[in-house]
This record gives C-alpha cells, sequence and structure tokens, in this order.
C-alpha cells in the first residue's frame, strides 16, 4: 500500500506534542525557535529569535548549529508555513533525542493571521 505526504504527517502528529500560536508565543523567551521553512521563506518573515534550518537538511544539520549542541533536554518550539513539516522535524527530533521539542500547529501562517509579532 502506497501512502501520502499527508499520510505522514497524520502519522507524525499522533506521535508529538503540537502546541497552538498563544503557548507558543509565551515560550519566546524559554525555548530555542526553530523555523525548518526554506531560507526564501525565513527572509520574507519569521518568528522573532527563530533559527532557521530547513527541514531537507535539519538531521544533518542540527547539531552542526552552537544553538543546539547538547541541547536535546531544552524547549523548542518548531513550525514551518502550516504546520506539515514542523510536524514531521519535531518527530525527527525527537527521535534524535530531543524530547522537549515540540510543534506550533498552523505554523506561520497561523502565527501572522493572529498578528503576532515578527522577527
Amino acid at each position: 500500500m502506497t501512502i501520502t505526504a499527508q499520510d505522514l504527517v497524520a502519522n507524525a502528529k499522533q506521535q508529538i506534542k503540537e502546541i497552538d500560536t498563544v503557548t507558543a508565543q509565551s515560550q519566546l523567551g524559554s525555548s530555542l525557535i526553530l523555523d525548518v521553512r526554506e531560507p526564501a521563506e525565513y527572509s520574507a518573515g519569521h518568528l522573532p529569535g527563530a533559527i532557521n534550518i530547513p527541514r531537507g537538511v535539519l538531521e544533518f544539520k542540527i547539531d552542526t548549529y552552537p544553538e543546539f549542541q547538547g541541547k536535546q533536554q531544552s524547549a523548542i518550539v518548531v513550525y514551518c508555513q502550516t504546520g506539515g513539516r514542523s510536524a514531521l522535524a519535531t518527530h525527527a527530533l525527537n527521535q534524535l533525542g530531543y524530547e522537549k521539542a515540540v510543534s506550533m500547529a498552523g505554523g506561520f501562517k497561523a502565527w501572522a493571521e493572529n498578528g503576532l509579532p515578527l522577527g
């Protein structure tokens, strides 16, 4: 049986924790903020203090960023444009030992639609 990308996202969402934008905003000062969108998306606008590591290279690059080295027990809020890539990224991070990584439901789109601050 063939599965779709949406099936992969749905499966990941069953295995991770998601938070809403209000909860994510309350964690801006105390959590690492990880943007897994592409660099052009990040440049067009991002959450305050967000670090950009695209989803496609996340597993290979996460430990090369000083902000994430030795931070497996740190809280990490992961987001993308609408929540699919961040769900997959959060699942991968959890498997890599970043157990406190959570995905922001609705992604950057929901954040911007709610009029929350940009970086």
